[in-house]
Formats: C-alpha cells, structure tokens, sequence
C-alpha cells in the first residue's frame, strides 16, 4: 500500500430478513369503571406479553384481567400458543362498547397500540360473546358486539396480516344463528376475509367458555409444528385440547349445516375429543373462503413490505425497479420451495413486475414505488394480485 492512499471497503446492505411469523397473538378484554386502577381513565390500557400460562398470576397487574379473558389466556396455552399478548382496556361499562366509531374514541389509544405491535398476526376478544342479542319483530337478529367488531375487522384489513377470530354470540343457535351471520358478513363484504367465526361454546367438565381462546393456540400450533410455513396447511380436523365437550352437541346434519352458513363447527368425535370441523373465513369471495388462502396472501404481502422497506428512500428509477422485482422474486421462490404458493416449476404460477408501467410520474412524484405481484396460493383456484405500494401512507 502507498503512503496517503487510504483503501475502504463498502460491504453491500443486508436486506435478507426472517419470514414473518403468524403465531403471535393477541387478546383483548376489558375492564369497567368499579375496578379501574387509581388514577385511570376512560381508554386506559395495560398491556400484559406471555409466553406461557402461570406468567399471568405473577404479573402485578393479573387482578384486571377479567375471567373469561383468563379463561382464554389458558386455553391458548393449552392448545400450544408460545407468545401472547394481553390487553386491558378501561371503559365506563358495557355500554360504552356498543356504538360506532369506537378505533377513533375511547378505544383510540388501544388501536395505536396494536397498530404498533405489528408482529401480532392472530387477534380475539372473547368477552364480546357475551353482549346481548336482540331478535326484532320482523325476525332481525342484532348482536350488541357487532359495531366492535366491525372496526376490528377493519383494523385487521389495514395490518393486512393480522386474523380475527371470533367467537359466536353466545345463546344463538339454528335459525337465529344463521340468520344472524347471514346479514352480518353481509354488511361490510371488503372486510370479512379476515375474520373467521367458530360454534358453539366449549365445555371443561361443567365449565363453558368460549373458544376463541383455544382456537387461537390451535392456529399457533399449526403454524409451529410445520414451521417455517405452518400457514399453508388449514386449521381444521384437528383436536381442540383443554375441552371434554361442547356447549351443543351437534349431529352430522347439524355440523354441515352449519358449515355450509361459513361457520366453523366444533364437535365431538369418538375417539378423538373436541374436533374443529372448518376453516373457513367469513368472507363469500371464493378467492378467500379458506382461512388458509387468506392468510398466505397476507403473510406474502407482509413479507414482501418489511423485505423491501429499504427501497423507500433511494432514487426511484430503473436501476432500482431491477433490484426491487429480482428481490421480490427470490423471495417468492423461497415461498414456492417451501410449499405455501401453487405451481409444478418455479414462476408457473407467480411473477412481478416492478418497471416504468407500475411506476409512473405521477407515482414517482408521490415518493412511492409501486410493485405488481401475481401468485397463486396453494390450494387456490385462480391467481391474486398483490398491489406492493411502498412509501405509501399506510402502506
């Protein structure tokens, strides 16, 4: 080396990063205003992480946490969930939980919360299977936590890979209970594929509780024991633990026609215990029936957003569309070997295009950058098209 010649060597940026996890979950009670902690106020929040069941107990804090949530807390954990996170919200009462616009009142806080904690890929509130149910002259079924729900399903919309499960009210059975979700997965169609509801209760000797709890250590079980790609295989024909029986034992008529509504029966199997019967969202989009096609398209689009997070602030030109859709592409090719997207050969079935046609001016001059993506899920029909939009508000 010469003298005054100073030699740097630039190391080019890691951008591999590990796949997403879809097994952290969340749940969210809530506690009423003759048990605030001193000093609280209306929206309030503690926010409690597990990652096994005795952890609540310890906590100093475990006395907000109301039974039916602890009951869920437990099943998670039984049902072989490895990392929760608990949410208690403070509110006036009951009441205050009915009406709209809850995201953007006294549930504000919470929201931004679990906007932040985007790793949490499973979400369930199962005290809300509580709240009445009112049944009009005209024969309309009403359920007091419909307007909640319908905002979570929007909150889970916007994080795209995040799941709703959700428990049936509790006390609708038969006819009611199809006429119910009949217009309820009517009312809002957009939002549905990312929620699924499961029927009836369950039973723990004489204990009944609802099963959105256990479902969601069932879905974090799928996941961990086919790792790294568990999402691929749906969360049904398996056994729910922790449970002797059901609320309702439904004969096999019963169980299919509850099904058929797009409800997930749970039922008692010889031999077998408690057995989930269905796995299919809420949604009447053929593309998304299945809860798992809805969420490999989901995980896909998280990965592909946290994989090219970097592409934000560099020059949006072709230099960068070529690196951006050969990154997206080897991605996707990991995703293929792995099971999770359809197809005999690589590309079959997937493809992306990153160029001047989905980054026009008008784009560019906004700061985003625009990737079309094309897949087909493993056990889809027809292929999805992702619409990548990086830097976009929201996005």
């Amino acid at each position: 080396m010469r003298p005054g010649i100073l030699i740097q060597h630039n190391s080019t940026p890691q951008r591999a990063r590990a796949l997403v996890r879809c097994d952290i979950a969340g749940l969210i009670g809530f506690v009423f205003r003759s048990r605030w902690p001193a000093e609280a106020t209306a929206g309030d929040f503690i926010q409690i992480p597990l990652r096994r069941w005795e952890e609540l107990s310890a906590h100093p804090q475990h006395d907000l946490v109301d039974p039916v949530t602890r009951r869920a807390v437990r099943s998670f954990f039984e049902n072989g969930g490895d990392e929760l996170h608990v949410f208690v919200a403070c509110v006036e009462d009951e009441s205050a939980l009915h009406g709209a616009g809850l995201a953007e009142g006294v549930l504000a806080p919470l929201f931004e919360r679990l906007r932040v904690e985007e790793d949490i890929a499973l979400l369930a509130v199962p005290v809300l299977a509580y709240m009445r149910c009112e049944v009009s002259r005209l024969g309309r079924v009403s359920w007091r936590g419909e307007a909640l729900v319908d905002e979570l399903l929007a909150h889970c919309r916007q994080m795209n890979n995040r799941f709703l499960v959700l428990d049936a009210p509790r006390g609708l059975h038969g006819e009611l209970l199809g006429r119910w979700f009949e217009e309820f997965r009517a009312r809002d169609p957009g939002t549905r594929s990312w929620g699924a509801v499961y029927y009836p209760f369950l039973m723990a000797g004489d204990e009944c509780f609802p099963p959105s709890g256990a479902m969601l250590g069932v879905y974090a079980r799928m996941e961990r024991e086919r790792q790294p790609t568990g999402i691929a295989w749906p969360p049904a024909n398996v056994t729910v633990r922790g449970a002797t029986h059901t609320e309702v034992e439904m004969d096999w008529s019963e169980v299919g026609a509850v099904g058929e509504l797009g409800i997930n029966p749970l039922l008692v199997a010889p031999g077998r215990g408690v057995v989930v019967w269905g796995a299919r969202t809420m949604s009447t989009d053929p593309t998304f029936t299945f809860i798992n096609s809805r969420r490999i398209v989901s995980m896909v689009g998280e990965q592909l957003r946290r994989d090219n997070e970097w592409a934000v602030f560099e020059p949006n030109e072709t230099g960068l569309w070529k690196i951006v859709e050969r990154d997206v592409l080897a991605r996707l090719e990991q995703l293929w070997n792995a099971g999770l997207l359809s197809g005999a050969r690589a590309l079959e079935e997937y493809s992306v295009e990153c160029n001047g046609s989905t980054n026009p001016l008008v784009v560019r001059d906004r700061g985003e950058l625009h990737v079309a993506v094309k897949l087909k899920p493993v056990g889809a029909t027809e292929q999805i098209l992702i619409d990548l939009r990086l830097g976009a508000p929201g996005a």
